[in-house]
């Protein structure tokens, strides 16, 4: 898969520590390095690479990203992985590290996932690398994805800033063949220079912003030679970004037969926007079609703020759908080709199956319990978190009202009962209360906020594959008597049918409590289970 190619592109460019959050559809990173420690290698290197890596899940993106940072201020290469709307929690470690002078090489792999297949939106990671100044590098296929992870901890020391290494869902977990090279030894410990180029004080910082743009230069002159053109057709070029190069090539042919003659071809792999390089397209072309996942981000580039001096077709432009993935087909037709033949299809529709939650899932009873107990209130709240208990808001649970981000659903209580809505519950995961619904239960304390925060507990982060919560639940109460919760509105539950009445007086107790309470819903994971005895 596109996700082993980068974690087995970064074992044998010697990386030493690997942190992560785990999120679709960049979870087989971690994952790879974990399976090959347990295994006791990894494919093209001998045991020492695996038995020295540092391999971590971490309580979140951003405590994942400041780790590898220690990780490079000792000398060392570290890899941070997340997905996309991962990078936003680790936005300010993210921005910030592009001043500092890093050590050890730092690659930071980001998934992105287009089409929304297990996300809530579709941003593009370039965006916020050109935000940040930092270099982003973008495979096509899975050996680049392991070429270019390589070659990112190269550009990282040479440059001594964080490299970006942007994929998309298709790659991330589409499978090929990858030619393996030689794999490099690990750094030694090495202790950052003692020139405070670690400390952004704003003396400081000021110094370090300036390297950083004077730094510009080099990452668009490395663009720019990275970017390979193909020089044929004069009728219109196309240039073609990470993985949609692929899909040209699915189409090439037949363009080829229908117009005697192949268009000509930029590729790019690597930001910030080679300028130059499209402009030489540019000019021996008529018009220009952009192939790229996610935004129009090169496409905007081309157009700037006064158009281009020649037709430029992309999502922008509507030659290509604005939201959700290229496809061949979608690329087949920007190219002027007529739809492949499909093979015809009974007029039998299947209905639609929605999502639900697995057999035995405790979250089912866990709603029926919350929803039989919510039944005397006219109205309420029941704000919920990113989980598989998301799927409480479908049928026939239909038991949540929101779902915005990781740790939203404690805020968004505490900020409901506030305005008045009452009773107002939170739904949040064990492994998403670790991530980031802490803060917001310290404030709900600190103002005695009427808010009861149930704490679904199925001892794994489980939407994601089933991967360890990062504490167990035998931590959780006193964690939440330590944040100030009273003692006697923590409440440990069985979430289970044959605990049915006895959970729904014990949450109706909580529901008319005036301060805030937390029911903790406990019965493991059925897939976490399934995984544990097969190990």
């Amino acid at each position: 898969m596109g996700d082993e190619a980068i974690a087995l592109g970064a074992i044998h460019a010697g990386v030493s520590s690997a942190y992560a959050y785990p999120g679709t559809p960049s979870t087989e990173i971690m994952e790879s390095f974990q399976s090959w420690k347990v295994e006791g290698s990894a494919p093209g290197c001998d045991k020492e690479a695996t038995e020295g890596l540092l391999a971590e899940w971490c309580s979140n993106e951003k405590t994942a990203y400041e780790s590898a940072l220690g990780a490079s201020f000792a000398g060392r290469r570290a890899i941070v992985s997340m997905k996309h709307v991962g990078l936003n929690v680790a936005a300010d470690p993210f921005i910030n590290s592009a001043l500092i002078r890093i050590n050890g090489g730092l690659v930071v792999v980001v998934a992105d996932d287009p089409g929304m297949h297990s996300s809530q939106d579709e941003q593009d990671t370039r965006a916020l690398a050109d935000f940040a100044r930092l270099p982003c590098f973008e495979p096509a296929n899975q050996q680049e994805a392991y070429d270019l992870t390589r070659a990112a901890f190269d550009f990282s020391e040479r440059h001594e800033v964080p490299v970006v290494v942007r994929v998309t869902t298709r790659l991330a977990h589409s499978r090929s063949i990858v030619e393996l090279r030689a794999a490099r030894a690990p750094n030694p410990l090495r202790k950052a220079e003692a020139d405070r180029s670690w400390i952004l004080m704003p003396a400081i910082a000021r110094k370090r912003w300036k390297a950083l743009l004077d730094k510009q230069a080099a990452f668009i002159a490395h663009a720019e030679e990275s970017a390979r053109l193909e020089k044929a057709s004069r009728e219109l070029g196309v240039i073609a970004c990470g993985i949609a190069r692929q899909y040209l090539l699915e189409n090439l042919a037949d363009y080829e037969a229908k117009n005697g003659e192949r268009p000509s071809i930029l590729t790019i792999n690597t930001y910030p926007v080679p300028a130059d390089r499209i402009r030489e397209l540019a000019a021996g072309v008529k018009r220009v079609l952009v192939l790229e996942e996610g935004y129009p981000h090169v496409e905007d580039a081309m157009r700037g703020v006064f158009g281009a001096p020649l037709p430029v077709e992309g999502r922008r432009s509507g030659a290509l759908p604005l939201d959700g993935e290229l496809s061949p087909d979608l690329v087949r037709a920007a190219l002027g080709l007529p739809a492949r033949p499909l093979l015809g299809v009974s007029a039998l529709v299947p209905p639609e199956r929605p999502p639900q939650f697995c057999q035995g899932c405790p979250h089912g009873d866990s709603f029926s319990a919350l929803k039989e107990a919510l039944k005397p209130y006219p109205e309420y709240a029941v704000n919920s978190d990113i989980g598989c208990y998301t799927l409480g808001a479908l049928p026939p649970w239909n038991a949540i009202e929101s779902c915005v981000d990781m740790g939203a659903s404690v805020g968004m209580a505490r900020g409901a009962s506030g305005a008045g809505l009452l009773p107002a519950v939170a739904v949040i995961g064990d492994s998403t209360f670790y991530h980031s619904g802490i803060p917001n239960l310290v404030d709900a304390v600190s103002h005695k906020t009427n808010i009861t925060l149930v704490i679904l507990d199925n001892d794994t982060t489980g939407m994601t594959g089933a991967q360890p919560t990062i504490a167990p639940a035998s931590r959780l109460v006193p964690l939440l008597q330590g944040l100030g919760v009273d003692p006697a509105h923590i409440r440990q539950l069985r979430a289970h049918r044959n605990e049915h009445e006895a959970n729904v007086r014990t949450i109706g107790e909580e529901l008319a409590h005036k301060g805030p309470s937390v029911i903790i819903m406990v019965r493991e994971c059925i897939e976490w289970a399934k995984k544990l005895r097969n190990a």
